[in-house]
């Protein structure tokens, strides 16, 4: 059986946000001392920790700066093979939904 999580693209972009959010606070760093770190603007630290909105280079520069970007790296190697997303409303009833 399949188990579905509907998310969207503000969820895990929400999701990022809160993770790295999370991570400065443990280190006890500002967002000055962050962005002094990492390059990317305090004002766009703040942003990011708020909408979730970053650009895909700065969310890099920050992961670096607070988490092991080999980790974040990994997720795009050896990908297993999925099993296949139903495409019909059939599919995903025939499957106990």
């Amino acid at each position: 059986m399949v188990n579905f999580l509907l998310l969207d693209d503000m969820d895990v972009q929400q999701a990022f946000a809160a993770h790295l959010r999370g991570l400065r606070e443990e280190a006890k760093l500002s967002r000055a001392a962050l962005a002094e770190r990492s390059c990317v603007p305090a004002s766009t630290i703040k942003k990011f920790e708020l909408t979730g909105q970053i650009s895909f280079r700065q969310l890099l520069l920050l992961w670096q700066s607070l988490d092991d970007l080999k980790r974040l790296y990994d997720l795009t190697q050896n990908l297993p093979k999925q099993q296949a997303l139903p495409t019909s409303i059939e599919e995903v009833l025939k499957d106990g939904f």
